[in-house]
């Protein structure tokens, strides 16, 4: 792998949804989430960063140093575990243990030495802040959830069958919104990626940051379902920093890229409906390079 991240960057991520339901809550009966004192829409950080872990174990197959920690049916206690049989975790004095044991996790999962990952259960690889952190996404505007009633012309049991009297249709639901542009601030700090002279970043590479920007271009590409309609990214505005630190606010950086709906007399049901006015590079501070990545 190359060398860990030198610069600091922010990103703008914009992706959309028609007709399905982006990131249901089980508190609610699997409703599409929504800020209910505004109506707009939302999906949770760790929804977006487990369709970036799909895709890193599409591409990568699980392969080292491109594994993934926490993954479906996944025993997080026994790979914590395995971390520590590794001979250069064993060979090491009983307090370095945990250290080396983190070092390894960091080295072998894609998804430690990005996002980072508590490891404190089983033996102890401590805990990693990793250097890629995602806010939760919300909608440009308002979104309407809908409830639709939906038939099966089966049932699972003979004593189901039984009880219908010879009609097999079951009643079910399933919620969607029709169309939502949801909006996404990242964030990726070179210094929580830095492992050199003794540091203990984790190792977050210019090769795992090209994947990273991969993942978030083609995540939904590999994610389709009827669950969730038709997903798309549409934008990745990218805000790259000539040091580690950065050089400017995000949110000032942010606040330059807006999404406004071309017709606010009728609702947004395409992509086609809104304008995404991105700034020029004239108009970024000094030290910082735009890159639009979609």
């Amino acid at each position: 792998m190359t060398n860990p991240i030198q610069n600091r960057y922010d990103f703008v991520l914009f992706f959309d949804v028609k007709d399905g339901n982006p990131n249901g809550d089980p508190d609610a009966g699997n409703l599409p989430r929504v800020d209910p004192e505004t109506g707009h829409g939302l999906v949770t950080d760790v929804c977006l960063k487990r369709k970036v872990r799909n895709y890193v174990q599409l591409i990568k197959n699980c392969s080292v140093p491109y594994d993934i920690f926490i993954k479906e049916k996944a025993i997080l206690n026994n790979l914590i575990d395995k971390a520590h049989e590794e001979e250069d975790v064993k060979a090491k004095e009983k307090g370095d243990k945990t250290e080396a044991a983190r070092q390894y996790m960091c080295g072998n999962y894609y998804d430690v030495r990005t996002f980072g990952a508590v490891m404190s259960t089983g033996k102890n690889a401590g805990q990693v802040r990793g250097p890629v952190q995602l806010t939760f996404s919300r909608s440009v505007d308002q979104v309407v959830p809908l409830e639709h009633s939906i038939t099966r012309m089966a049932v699972a049991t003979e004593a189901e069958a039984e009880k219908q009297q010879g009609d097999n249709r079951t009643i079910g639901r399933k919620f969607t919104i029709p169309y939502g542009l949801y909006r996404c601030h990242g964030f990726i700090s070179a210094p929580f990626a830095d492992n050199s002279n003794g540091k203990n970043g984790t190792g977050f590479s210019e090769d795992d940051l090209k994947l990273f920007w991969d993942a978030l271009v083609n995540m939904f590409e590999c994610d389709h379902s009827a669950a969730r309609g038709h997903m798309a990214t549409r934008k990745l505005i990218v805000f790259k920093h000539d040091s580690a630190l950065g050089n400017g606010p995000a949110h000032k950086l942010f606040d330059k890229i807006k999404a406004t709906v071309n017709d606010k007399t009728k609702p947004a049901r395409d992509f086609t409906d809104y304008t995404i006015t991105v700034p020029n590079q004239s108009d970024m501070p000094q030290g910082v390079i735009l890159d639009e990545k979609l």
